[in-house]
């Protein structure tokens, strides 16, 4: 009555010895490190190792052990005193590289072979830095209208349908004609390529215009993109600074957050965060004869800019712009041969056959770049955010030979802002511009101390669960201990393989299961022993015990569930963190109480036939 077949037995063990073998890794802790990172990207070699371990006997730091992981030198430190003045030393003595604190999980080499790891903590428990950036939607529609009016302008050059004027007025783009036949054809035209205008015609007497309405839907659209390419893009460049499990999450229509564990140094990240910047090349007008037509006419060039170098010289570029930093592919600092810094760029196929066409019919004339960024100011008394640009010639060389998608961009660069330069354009321009609007910093100190009383918390709900039931269920109440405890096990394990990051709100979910995977077994219990005060046998009873009182237990754990996934999807940051550790142990604890409980039940009393009392 009371008996599972071998392969049960041999299932339940199995998956319980993986269980063990997947959270053993969290007993292993957590060392305090130095990630040490090439500003150029290059790779780590013996030699940076050297330098490494000089720079910290010469200032007297002690250290465990310097090794390479990746692109990445790691120091390990024996305690937090010693990584903060390791982190000192190097960040003064070692130039040309970025460092930056963290924790390091001590997983074994054979145990990482099996594919096990460490849970990953969250910034409350790590210690780091968390950013709330607000993304400039009023920015993002304005993007959208000027791409549209430059768009329709070379549609329109391209199909040879001339316009006398094409500009915006609020949502609505208006483009005049000169006779009804040209507004026709780019009627037909622009309502082919461009569905998120809704057309009108205007004809009056000498009056051949178009309008097109920016419908609300199609803004709201540009807000969604906007908002989903900064995400995109925010993670690229978290991802080339080589910061370990970064979130970076959406919250709201407007705004993002970013959370970056063990990182210390917040200039750093806010330069890479909130950065604007872009390149542009330009065909360079010579400046003998703009100097020329501005002492003839008083006016620049018609279709040139006047733009200044980084030294305040003056120089006049052509409006037409021959490639952008959007068309950028890649992007690595590099030295020229000069021994120059500099950027080797790599561009799309749409750039490429740009630079290829106007390089072809160049050679020995100069072209320009402009560096471009919009550095945020904070919002006017309206709450629109307010920028202040900013353009510099960064280089004006002569073209020597035809090229297309490889080639290297000089300039008056440091070591240091050609790597950053180079890190912007391989991870991408904003959709639109952000602004840091609040910022925190966390320290190592505090999350250990959050890791600490976490853990203690865990504990003592736990002993004092385990205390109750062996006290008032007896042996059943051990079964349901044992239950319990793999129960934990399992949860850990979950949380390590499928990557989930462990928060406070986290570690009260796992508190928070313990009582609710206890609450099974009561249910169990306590209706075996109504089963057996109603004259049923012993067996009977455990078998109607189990039986009957499940569909009740997956009543209550499916609609906490249910309250969980909602949670998940509509929370942010900790309350995600809850949800997670709160689904994985409703699921762990629903085969613990009801399957693992019973096996050891069936193990104990299932083979005898007989029964005259049991321990409940």
């Amino acid at each position: 009555m009371n008996r599972y077949p071998m392969w049960k037995y041999i299932l339940i063990l199995v998956i319980v010895s993986l269980g063990a073998l997947y959270a053993l890794p969290n007993i292993y802790g957590q060392s305090q490190v130095v990630q040490i990172k090439s500003e150029q990207d290059e790779t780590i070699e013996q030699a940076t190792l050297d330098k490494v371990a000089n720079v910290l006997n010469d200032n007297q730091v002690a250290y465990e052990a310097i090794t390479i992981d990746g692109e990445t030198a790691i120091v390990q430190f024996a305690d937090l005193d010693a990584q903060r003045r390791g982190q000192d030393a190097l960040k003064e003595g070692l130039k040309g590289f970025d460092t930056a604190m963290n924790l390091r999980p001590n997983v074994p080499e054979w145990l990482k072979g099996l594919g096990g790891k460490a849970m990953n903590l969250g910034l409350d428990l790590r210690g780091g830095v968390h950013f709330l950036l607000e993304v400039d939607m009023q920015e993002a529609a304005e993007n959208k209208r000027k791409q549209i009016r430059s768009d329709i302008t070379s549609l329109l050059i391209k199909s040879k349908v001339p316009k006398k004027r094409i500009s915006w007025t609020g949502n609505e783009l208006n483009i005049q004609f000169r006779n009804e036949a040209d507004m026709q054809k780019a009627m037909k035209l622009i309502d082919k390529d461009f569905e998120e205008l809704t057309l009108r015609e205007n004809v009056g007497v000498d009056t051949f215009e178009i309008t097109g309405l920016l419908t609300e839907q199609s803004i709201n659209a540009v807000k969604e993109n906007a908002l989903n390419q900064n995400l995109t893009t925010l993670r690229d460049r978290v991802n080339e600074v080589g910061v370990a499990e970064p979130i970076i999450q959406r919250q709201g229509l407007e705004r993002i957050v970013v959370q970056l564990p063990g990182v210390q140094d917040t200039t750093t990240a806010k330069n890479i965060l909130d950065a604007t910047a872009t390149l542009e090349y330009r065909a360079t007008h010579s400046y003998n004869e703009a100097a020329q037509q501005i002492y003839a006419t008083g006016r620049t060039p018609p279709g040139t800019t006047l733009y200044f170098e980084s030294n305040g010289n003056p120089i006049y570029l052509k409006n037409r712009v021959i490639a952008t930093g959007n068309q950028l592919t890649g992007a690595q600092a590099t030295i020229d041969q000069s021994g120059k810094h500099a950027v080797n760029v790599q561009l799309n196929s749409v750039g490429a056959a740009r630079m290829l066409e106007f390089t072809k019919n160049n050679v020995g004339n100069f072209m320009g770049v402009v560096f471009k960024e919009r550095i945020p100011i904070g919002k006017n008394e309206d709450g629109v955010m307010q920028y202040r640009n900013k353009e510099e010639v960064i280089s004006n060389a002569s073209i020597n030979n035809v090229f297309s998608n490889r080639f290297q961009t000089t300039g008056r660069f440091t070591q240091k802002e050609a790597a950053e330069l180079a890190l912007l354009l391989r991870a991408g321009a904003l959709a639109a511009p952000v602004q840091i609007v609040e910022e925190r910093t966390i320290g190592p100190s505090l999350g250990q101390d959050n890791i600490d009383k976490g853990v203690m918390s865990v504990q003592i709900g736990l002993a004092m669960v385990l205390v109750f039931m062996l006290f008032y269920y007896r042996m059943f109440g051990l079964i349901a201990n044992i239950a319990l405890t793999i129960n934990v096990v399992l949860m850990v394990a979950c949380l390590s393989l499928f990557g989930a990051t462990l928060t406070l709100p986290g570690i009260a979910g796992i508190v928070l299961t313990v009582g609710m995977a206890v609450d099974a077994n009561v249910l169990i219990f306590e209706r075996i022993k109504e089963e057996m005060r109603g004259g049923n046998t012993i067996q009977g009873s455990i078998k109607e015990g189990y039986d009957k009182a499940f569909s009740t237990i997956a009543d209550a754990n499916v609609t906490t569930l249910i309250a969980a996934v909602v949670l998940f999807a509509f929370g942010t940051g900790p309350i995600k963190g809850f949800a997670v550790t709160l689904s994985i142990g409703i699921m762990t604890s629903m085969f613990t109480a009801i399957v693992v409980s019973r096996a050891i039940v069936n193990l104990i009393y299932g083979r005898k036939k007989k029964l005259k009392s049991i321990a409940i």
